[in-house]
Formats: structure tokens, sequence, C-alpha cells
């Protein structure tokens, strides 16, 4: 391991160290804590000295990485952050860093309008917006979605770099099914983002179908050098073409779908279509439309459609239709015993 690595562990480690407040942290104690962290990362003993955590914690105090912790002793032996609510991770961007970042956008933005870079425009506003913020100490304008309780995205990076470097994985994986947790042997292919939720997509070794799992449920992430990688040419867009979500059906599951949306949330549907397959057949006299498209029938996509409540109608096929009267049934009887438990009328659905 490299001993700049070695010193980014170190520095990572006190800084954890130091954020826990509820302890009284000696130069001991930080030696002990780095020691069996290196221990972890690298699997085998890596001695630090007590000269070695000093000079950890004086460049840590210095501007040289930036850093400027506010590292202090109390009592002549502990050490702990003046300022509680201080870590490395949170350092704010120095004036070089914005020159930088300024300096990047403005050449981002001569690219944007080629269609070769259409993607980079979100990327480019993102950036801007965080220099705003941190020029301004304002909110932020541009605000993402995001899960802060979401688990899985420690296995990340350990994947991506992964699939970058064609290496094969071993998932010890539980799905929400699953009474024991299993093993697989892995072809990581691409990381995809559904719902708010992180999915490796690859192929288990020793097998030709494309699986798909859900980081949140990965338990622990391994590399397999004794397995060559393949990823067979493996196509993501051509994989969902015909997809609403994760979940890739056979040929028969793909279907021609005809929906009637209502005047309300006809613009909504019009303007941000459900998949790229989605075309306009009629717009009716109320303002409703009639949409058509070429799509699997799976779970997300009933979901997609059941979230709209009465303000949707499924016109075909027959077997999707049948399949979202029936939910919508069983949702319906959920309040309708609700109501026969008040006390209170209990209405009954026509079959």
């Amino acid at each position: 391991m490299a001993q700049n690595k070695n010193a980014l562990i170190r520095y990572k480690t006190i800084d954890k160290c130091l954020q826990n407040k509820y302890r009284q942290w000696t130069l001991q104690d930080l030696v002990d804590a780095c020691s069996d962290a290196l221990y972890e990362y690298e699997g085998r003993d890596i001695n630090v000295s007590l000269r070695t955590t000093q000079l950890d914690i004086q460049l840590m105090r210095s501007d040289k990485l930036g850093y400027n912790a506010p590292i202090e002793v109390y009592d002549k032996r502990f050490y702990r952050y003046a300022d509680e609510d201080y870590s490395i991770t949170n350092i704010p961007l120095t004036e070089n860093d914005m020159i930088i970042l300024n300096e990047s956008v403005e050449m981002l933005k001569q690219f944007k309008n080629f269609s070769l870079f259409n993607d980079l425009n979100g990327v480019i506003q993102r950036l801007e917006d965080t220099i705003y913020v941190e020029k301004t100490h304002q909110s932020a304008i541009i605000h993402l979605d995001k899960n802060e309780q979401l688990k899985g995205l420690e296995h990340f990076d350990s994947i991506y770099q992964a699939i970058i470097k064609k290496i094969c994985l071993v998932l010890h994986y539980r799905s929400f099914k699953a009474r024991e947790t299993a093993i697989h042997a892995f072809h990581p292919y691409i990381l995809k983002q559904f719902n708010n939720r992180w999915f490796v997509v690859g192929r288990e070794e020793g097998k030709t179908q494309i699986m798909t799992f859900a980081l949140d449920r990965i338990e622990q992430v391994d590399y397999n050098l004794d397995l060559n990688y393949s990823n067979n040419n493996f196509d993501g867009d051509l994989h969902y073409k015909n997809t609403y979500g994760v979940t890739v059906l056979g040929d028969s599951m793909l279907m021609d779908v005809t929906l009637k949306i209502d005047r309300e949330n006809a613009p909504y549907v019009i303007t941000k279509p459900f998949h790229h397959s989605q075309t306009l057949l009629e717009t009716l006299e109320d303002g409703a439309v009639i949409i058509q498209l070429r799509i699997h029938l799976n779970m997300e996509f009933d979901r997609l459609i059941l979230g709209f409540g009465p303000s949707i109608e499924v016109l075909s096929p027959k077997i999707l239709r049948k399949r979202i009267e029936k939910k919508l049934k069983l949702a319906y009887q959920h309040y309708d015993n609700q109501t026969s438990e008040n006390g209170k009328s209990n209405s009954v659905l026509p079959t």
C-alpha cells in the first residue's frame, strides 16, 4: 500500500475519533486506532509510532492539506476538536478550488450545445450551484432528490472500480424474501439508478441470464481475481429499451399498452412521457388524452399506473387492465373494511 494512502487512512481515522465527543482520546488511543485501521485495510500489522501520529495531527492543523483542523489538547493529555461540528470531510472549497471550478464550468459551457455533450447541461448547472453556495453561503438553488438513509452506497465505489477494471465480484446478497444470505460470483456490467435506489446489473458466473442486485441488499463485496471477466458486449441501453424500471421481462410480457389520462394530468404525461415509446393517439373533447406505448408489463409499471389512482385508465391489453383492476379493488377493501369496523355503512364495489 502506498505511503500517501496510509497517511490518508490515518487522517480519516483521527478525524473519526475526534468526532466522537463522548470519549476522551489520548495520543496513544489515536495511535492504536490508526494501527487498527491500517490492519483492517492492509490485512497485516503496521506499527504506527507516537511521532507519526503527532506529525499527522500537526499536518491536519496546518493549511498544507487544506484541513486547518481545530485540534486542541485539554487536561494536558486529551485531544478533541474545538469545533464539535468539524470534520475534514466537510471542509469548504478554497479560493483556488473556486477558481478551478469556475474555469471548468466556463470551459464545459462551450460544449453544451453540441449533441455529443447534451448530458453535460445538468452537470454544469449543478457545478454552478455548488460554486454559488460556497461563495454566498446561501441555500442551494438546485435541490436534488436524495435519501440520506439509503443503505449500500458504501459498496458503490468498489463495484464501480470493478466494472472499470473488468474484475469479477463476490456478492453476499440477501433479498427481502430470503431467510439467509446467498453468495454470488458475479460479472458486473453497469450501475443503474431507479426510484432513488441503486442497482448493479450483470451476469452470475456460469449463467447467461442478466441479473440485477439492489445495493441496499448487498451485505459484503469482495473481488475474485481468479475468474476471467466477460461482459459479452452488454449494452445497457438495448437491455432496458422496452422497460420501465429495472425488471426486464421476456418477450411474452412485451405488449402495446393503451392508456386514458384525464384532463388534469394529461399535460404532465405529455411533457414527461412514461417511456420513450409513448405516442399520443387522441385528444378527447373533455381534454383527456389517449396514449400508447410498447413496454414490459413489470411490477414497476404497475406501480406507476397505480400511483395515478383514478386519473388513469388502462384500455388495453386486457391482462394489464384486469391486473390493475384487481389491485385497486384490494386497495379499496382496506378502506371499506375500516369503514365497517367503525360502524358506518359498508358499500360494495360492483363486480
